[in-house]
């Protein structure tokens, strides 16, 4: 049994070689394909990792703890969505309250977000505020800064309410300006140490929200509610499984022409190898055997397809890897508050290699079975003399 079948592979993979041109135009059109679908499914693989990653470094680390009437995406829950913060050495308070700029004479509407100075759950550069010697230092994203043409120095004027609805401005600095790919800390905001903003506004230790670092086991109180990390990062994960999807019409398509190529070719074998096939019965072959064979002949296509399609891809995505895809839209995603980087790091898993592999194989053995299943009604006589 075994010896069948290796015998088949044989005569499967001298058949389809001794075809010439044909075996190849169908085995590199299959080839591209499989790397077109590798390519953009690892580029969709980089991105999330890399926007998690920047997103639990520099925002959510392992967690938050969210005062229940503020929402982050309603704006008009900041003047009320505040509370007393909980005392955690694990845990850094953010209190955000709304101000505007003044900078060239032009207005800035922005949010003033407080998080404490010596803080070093997330990476924002929160050492700089006692590092300066200013009396109101604050720092900015760099999308921030280069939005609004402000720089490291820049003294601008900042008006904001206190907690008695009296409104107050003083001269900020802005002593550092930080680069991150996450637009939700840096677009349309400042940063300042807590303490400042606590003395500012009279919101003596209060907080919007509290950044966790490590398991935060502790029971909360009714006021407030823990959001984990896969709590925050379920919109940025569904958004990036949403446009792996949206790509896959690409992939249809793309296969859709390499397995038509296939299919001709088996086609092809049952109608203008009439003769070859009924000797392979004379010869002792079942017919069974027969469409066996031919079936293997076309999975041998997606087999030698995925074998030069991997020579080429995993060389190529790797060291895409490294030196990125250059993105010409970055700002325009940002000011939607999509994370993403200047550039894009593919990352090929063993688990899309081998998924893609085995379902390429799988589609084109189908396709290879559909049309030689004719031979099961061929009349052996008839085979041998040629007639269809």
């Amino acid at each position: 049994m075994i010896q069948d079948l290796l015998l088949n592979f044989k005569l499967a993979y001298k058949n389809i070689i001794s075809a010439g041109l044909r075996t190849w135009l169908t085995i590199t059109t299959l080839a591209f394909a499989f790397l077109l679908i590798l390519f953009f499914n690892s580029l969709y693989t980089g991105w999330e990792y890399q926007g998690v990653k920047d997103q639990i470094d520099w925002e959510f680390a392992d967690g938050q703890i969210i005062y229940k009437e503020f929402d982050k995406n309603d704006p008009f829950t900041i003047e009320s969505g505040h509370h007393q913060m909980i005392k955690n050495e694990n845990i850094a308070p953010v209190l955000i309250r709304q101000g505007n700029l003044y900078p060239q004479g032009r207005m800035l509407p922005i949010a003033i977000k407080g998080i404490p100075a010596n803080q070093s759950i997330v990476k924002l550069p929160t050492h700089l505020f006692h590092e300066s010697k200013e009396e109101f230092p604050v720092i900015i994203g760099e999308a921030m800064a280069t939005n609004n043409h402000l720089k490291k120095g820049d003294k601008i004027l900042l008006r904001w309410k206190d907690k008695n609805g009296t409104f107050d401005a003083k001269q900020i600095t802005i002593v550092g300006i930080f680069h991150t790919n996450v637009p939700t800390i840096d677009m349309g905001q400042i940063w300042m140490d807590i303490d400042l903003l606590w003395k500012m506004t009279g919101l003596e230790k209060e907080a919007s929200y509290h950044i966790v670092k490590g398991n935060y086991n502790h029971e909360l109180k009714s006021q407030w509610r823990f959001e984990s990390q896969q709590d925050l990062l379920k919109d940025f994960i569904s958004m990036v499984e949403m446009k792996k999807g949206s790509s896959a019409f690409l992939y249809i398509i793309l296969m859709f022409i390499a397995l038509i190529a296939i299919f001709d070719s088996q086609v092809f074998s049952v109608f203008k190898r009439q003769k070859e096939i009924g000797t392979y019965i004379a010869l002792g072959f079942t017919k069974k055997r027969v469409t066996l064979l031919l079936t293997i002949e076309g999975a041998m296509y997606a087999i030698l397809a995925t074998i030069i399609g991997s020579l080429i891809s995993i060389p190529l995505i790797s060291w895409l890897g490294v030196e990125g895809v250059t993105l010409s839209s970055k700002e325009q995603s940002q000011q939607m508050g999509i994370t993403i980087g200047e550039k894009l790091y593919p990352m090929l898993t063993s688990k899309l290699l081998f998924s893609s592999i085995f379902w390429i194989i799988l589609l084109s053995t189908i396709v290879s079975y559909l049309p030689v299943r004719k031979i099961a009604k061929m009349n052996t006589v008839d085979a041998l003399k040629g007639k269809k």
